[in-house]
């Protein structure tokens, strides 16, 4: 489990490279990137990490459900996950 100031620095990087996506993409179309570095350094989407919705862990991350390896193999054996289940062969 991630701390609780980890995850919540990655939310507020979340807010603001959503408020500023729209004047950074006119900024680059422009080309002034005098004014684009002049922006705040967490509104640009490179510094966003993917982290399990859960736990917050950023390692063994599985983007298609948007979790760890570890929390998508609880719910997958407590069968909240449809269609999925443990191979054996």
């Amino acid at each position: 489990m991630a701390k609780q100031s980890v995850k919540a620095r990655q939310r507020k990087r979340e807010v603001m490279v959503a408020k500023y996506a729209e004047k950074r993409a006119a900024l680059k179309a422009a080309g002034d990137y005098q004014a684009l570095d002049l922006l705040p350094k967490n509104a640009s989407p490179v510094r966003l990490k993917n982290r399990c919705q859960l736990s917050g862990r950023p390692r063994g991350y599985i983007r298609y459900f948007g979790v760890s390896r570890i929390a998508f193999r609880d719910m997958a054996l407590d069968g909240k996950i449809p269609g999925v289940k443990k191979a054996s062969w």
